[in-house]
């Protein structure tokens, strides 16, 4: 059920178990590329991407996370949801912390070969200033509705 001012949205039923993780050198390699990409279009500048501390390796582990050797995100839905939330929200690199967030999400998807029909362009430009700007209160709330918005509920 989808009931969202009443901040009432369930995790979907069906979701993707077994998620491949992305690779660090894979994450940093595709951050570059965009990098450059944007750089010529004259949209970001030589600070973008750039990783402060280890945040950015944190964040990759904590989707991973496991407690009493059961994960801690179970779906591949949750943890896409949870690494869009953390890079946005934890800001682990000095600039483009949205759109590196928005493109780790769509690579993750991609990797784990989930097609999310309801996650286009525009979607994922306000679902990414709504973590922007949303209440660190509201965390699981918007989590929620990434994973229906994913699973295309």
């Amino acid at each position: 059920m989808l009931y969202y001012d009443e901040g009432k949205i369930d995790f979907p039923k069906a979701s993707h178990s077994n998620p491949k993780s992305l690779p660090y050198e894979f994450c940093k390699a595709s951050i570059l590329n965009l990098k450059k990409h944007l750089i010529e279009k004259k949209e970001a500048g030589e600070i973008f991407g750039i990783e402060k501390d280890k945040g950015f390796t944190a964040i990759l582990g904590n989707i991973d996370q496991t407690f009493d050797s059961h994960p801690l995100y179970k779906s591949v839905e949750e943890r896409a949801a949870h690494l869009l939330y953390f890079i946005i929200k934890d800001h682990p690199f000095n600039d483009g912390n949205k759109r590196i967030g928005s493109l780790l999400f769509l690579l993750y998807l991609e990797l784990n070969k989930i097609k999310a029909p309801k996650i286009n362009d525009t979607t994922l430009v306000a679902l990414a200033l709504l973590v922007a700007e949303s209440d660190p209160k509201e965390k699981d709330l918007l989590i929620r509705l990434i994973t229906n918005l994913i699973s295309g509920t």
